[in-house]
């Protein structure tokens, strides 16, 4: 495990949600001393290494943001490969074979690679991502290894669920996607714990 500056740290998608970023952000800003460096340590960010050497991160991208929003410029890091000897093309090509990077936007259309940001702070809101995220942490369902997992959850709720313009409306929408996420629609997505009717 090594230690990277968060300002090189590549984002490998276009979009997070700001309401998990702030409230992580306030969850590390309520740290100090020991507390907060065990906090830190909890969550190294998996990177892989890419052309010109640079760093991209396969996860944590609301981690390394909430810890910078908290004026914190390092986290711990882990490499999960080395492609730094392939070409641009061909380093996207392989992360998108692997499910590493999620090049779509907040109405859920793929973009480019080279619309992804320099830095992971500067990744568009997409509030259906902080409800994937709010849902799960809910009880609505489980996190699990595959990568990506809240992704499929936002777009599942972007399909059925209005857009949550306020707080208020959040809260409404959020108990609907906790209803919609145990129902059989979800069934298939990762850590569905819905009841299915026989």
């Amino acid at each position: 495990m090594k230690t990277l500056s968060i300002k090189n740290i590549r984002p490998t998608q276009l979009t997070h949600g700001l309401r998990e970023i702030l409230r992580k952000t306030q969850f590390y800003e309520s740290l100090s001393g020991h507390d907060l460096e065990m906090a830190i340590a909890e969550k190294p960010v998996p990177i892989v290494i890419g052309p010109g050497d640079a760093s991209f991160a396969i996860d944590h991208h609301h981690v390394a943001t909430a810890l910078w929003r908290a004026g914190i410029k390092t986290m711990p890091a882990v490499l999960v490969a080395d492609l730094s000897w392939l070409s641009y093309q061909d380093f996207w090509l392989s992360m998108d074979d692997r499910r590493w990077t999620y090049p779509y936007d907040t109405k859920g259309h793929r973009k480019s690679f080279a619309d992804m940001p320099e830095h992971v702070w500067e990744l568009e809101d997409d509030e259906y991502r902080s409800l994937a995220a709010s849902v799960r942490d809910a009880g609505g369902y489980e996190k699990t290894t595959v990568p990506l997992e809240e992704f499929r959850w936002a777009d599942l709720f972007r399909t059925y669920l209005p857009y949550p313009g306020t707080d208020d409306e959040f809260v409404t929408i959020q108990r609907q996607a906790i209803k919609l996420a145990k129902s059989k629609i979800a069934a298939g997505l990762p850590g569905f714990v819905g009841e299915i009717p026989a």
